[in-house]
């Protein structure tokens, strides 16, 4: 772990050797009403905008306005194959091969079209195995999901939960349930980081643990696509799904991403929703009436790419790809252990972190658990310039992004908890 130290002389230093810090000016940076930069740590609920993502969107407009239908085969960028130009980034970003990744729909939407395919119960084995505050959509989308065929949630849907005085979840407990309950768990579906507490799984533990009691493994990577280091290939994860928003800096409602395994790329067995994009290219325009599914990820889409949505994420992913997770990965880990180390310098006994310590057990988020007044401390920081968010019923989530974030975005923050805190119990 870094010798950090509480100086602001010492933040600046941290800034000023940062070799990814000239990136922050390729985004818009909200101001305070002061007019000053804000401290933004909320871009694990919505990333900022790139600065180049105008230009992106522009030339599909462009090319709408004076080519109009001709644009999907003499644009720029054809629209016809448009999804194709992110799958290769795409990939290597939650490392995978471009074949096992397509770029579609929303994440929601996506989860339940994986469920879909990849949920089949039995008599058995019909669980659903998630973490205890799983993000609301995917618990709606599973209840769903049971309840359509044929099940009963109170009986099919488990949720585990940490030990009795923690926060987390610890992978050991994980694996023991799975090794004792495997034989009745037809899916285990877990978020590669928990919104609420920050702690990312050990998902290729979790995923050895799954296959070898016979159970499918996905995973929603809302929180920890462009943020952790991923290999779903290698840890020969089943599929996962992601949205663009956060992290990725998509933009509002942006189009998510989809990872099916290549042991499935040729399976036309597998129950799917189809749609005429997911048709094999070579008779697509022969607009017949059979479905013959494209091998691989790409088989599971159902309508043409959505092009302005996928233009901005082409605007941020350019930027991901000329700096590579391992970089990025470097930097949030020194980021967000820093904020960690000055918030851990206060005394404050009503305050506490529950994301694990460990920096492979999280990603950039520190969840902050206060006791009373959380919300009025919360408020607080608002009323000062930071952008961070608050989760029911006591955490301050924030988030130090190393694409735009700096050092002393960081020092600021933990000055002002300080200030605030001590405002509101002293």
């Amino acid at each position: 772990m870094p010798e950090y130290h509480t100086t602001q002389s010492y933040a600046n230093k941290l800034d000023e050797q940062d070799p990814l810090a000239r990136y922050r000016d390729l985004f818009f940076i909200p101001k305070s009403e002061k007019g000053k930069d804000c401290i933004y740590f909320s871009g694990n609920s919505l990333g900022l905008q790139p600065k180049n993502a105008k230009e992106y969107v522009e030339q599909e407009l462009d090319d709408w306005a004076k080519l109009a239908v001709e644009a999907h085969f003499e644009a720029k960028h054809p629209w016809l194959p448009y999804h194709e130009f992110l799958a290769e980034q795409m990939a290597q970003l939650v490392g995978a091969s471009p074949f096992e990744v397509v770029v579609m729909n929303s994440l929601t939407v996506n989860l339940h079209l994986m469920l879909v395919s990849f949920y089949q119960p039995t008599a058995t084995r019909h669980k659903i195995v998630m973490e205890d505050r799983a993000f609301p959509s995917d618990q709606y989308a599973v209840k769903s999901q049971i309840k359509f065929r044929g099940f009963d949630p109170k009986t099919s849907l488990i949720e585990l939960k940490p030990r009795p005085g923690e926060s987390t979840l610890r992978t050991e407990d994980i694996e023991t349930f799975i090794e004792k309950e495997g034989d009745t768990v037809a899916l285990i579906l877990l978020g590669g980081i928990n919104y609420y507490t920050g702690q990312a799984f050990e998902m290729h533990r979790i995923t050895q643990a799954g296959h070898k009691r016979g159970c499918l493994v996905g995973f929603d990577l809302a929180h920890a696509a462009g943020n952790l280091r991923l290999n779903l290939h290698d840890w020969d994860v089943d599929f996962a799904v992601w949205c663009s928003y956060k992290y990725l800096n998509a933009g509002p409602g942006a189009v998510a991403g989809c990872f099916v395994n290549e042991r499935f790329a040729n399976r036309s067995d597998i129950p799917r929703l189809a749609g005429w994009w997911g048709q094999n290219k070579e008779t697509r325009f022969q607009m017949g009436p059979d479905f013959e599914p494209i091998p691989g990820a790409e088989g599971w889409q159902i309508s043409n790419p959505a092009i302005l949505p996928m233009a901005t994420l082409r605007a941020s992913m350019d930027i991901f790809s000329e700096i590579g997770m391992e970089k990025l990965r470097a930097k949030s880990e020194r980021l967000t252990g820093y904020l960690e180390f000055l918030l851990n310098q206060q005394q404050n006994d009503r305050v506490h972190i529950i994301t694990p310590e460990h920096p492979g057990q999280r990603g950039c988020q520190l969840s902050i658990r206060v006791q009373e007044e959380g919300m009025a401390l919360y408020e607080k920081l608002r009323a000062n310039g930071v952008a961070c968010d608050w989760r029911q019923p006591d955490v301050i989530r924030v988030a130090p992004v190393p694409l735009y974030n700096e050092f002393m975005d960081v020092y600021r923050f933990a000055e002002i908890f300080q200030r605030e805190y001590h405002s509101i119990f002293d």
